[in-house]
């Protein structure tokens, strides 16, 4: 039963987001939109009081109950991140908005994109931890709950991995290539830099090389 409510919660959540998206931007309905929106935590609130239910009535805690506070965990550090950025192109691509930046690719500014991702998995993490925690207090001394421990270490692993991935774009950043467009401008021979010049002798003379030429032309 666990993992059937994991799997239609898992389907109402894309669900529930292209419905969404599609009234606030196709049918012009914006409030209605973001009220389909805000219907999404109700499945995470869904799926964690049948886990509790199952649990009470005497269910073994097993990984059925591991995998449900992993996945709430997960909606929970990554679901707003995941419907800011659907959010951001279906406005540019229905609702005429500008397109959404994208994540930057290169030295510091990757680095601390990746970090902010990471945080995330660490939201998640915790939020897992804390749901399998009360699980194991709910069943009691009773009851084995030696497998909801061992998800808290699954959680917890992932989140190291996921950890040790950012942290190399922050000590091995990822450089720029050199055909990069913003250097080829600035390198381009014959071309006036974007920069102001800091000196009036550093200005290039091919404007004024131009306008010479005008003046022959005219005359």
């Amino acid at each position: 039963m666990i993992v059937t409510l994991i799997v239609v919660c898992e389907v109402g959540f894309w669900v529930l987001l292209a419905a969404g998206l599609a009234t606030r931007y196709l049918l012009k309905m914006p409030r209605t939109g973001l009220a389909l929106l805000l219907c999404e935590p109700l499945l995470e609130v869904l799926l964690l009081v049948v886990t509790a239910i199952d649990l009470k009535n005497g269910a073994d805690p097993n990984w059925r109950h591991g995998i449900a506070a992993l996945y709430i965990g997960y909606t929970v550090g990554h679901g707003h991140r995941t419907v800011k950025w659907l959010d951001g192109h279906a406005a540019h691509r229905f609702g005429g908005a500008p397109p959404p930046p994208k994540p930057p690719r290169y030295g510091t500014a990757r680095a601390r994109h990746e970090g902010a991702i990471w945080l995330g998995t660490v939201t998640a993490a915790a939020v897992a931890s804390g749901l399998l925690l009360l699980a194991t207090w709910y069943v009691g001394g009773d009851g084995n709950t030696d497998g909801l421990r061992d998800w808290i270490l699954v959680a917890w692993r992932a989140a190291g991995i996921h950890g040790l991935i950012a942290l190399s774009y922050a000590i091995w950043p990822k450089k720029a290539p050199a055909n990069d467009p913003g250097k080829t401008l600035e390198k381009t021979p014959g071309r006036a830099s974007a920069v102001p010049a800091r000196h009036p002798q550093d200005v290039p003379d091919l404007p004024v090389g131009r306008a010479g030429e005008d003046e022959e032309q005219i005359r």
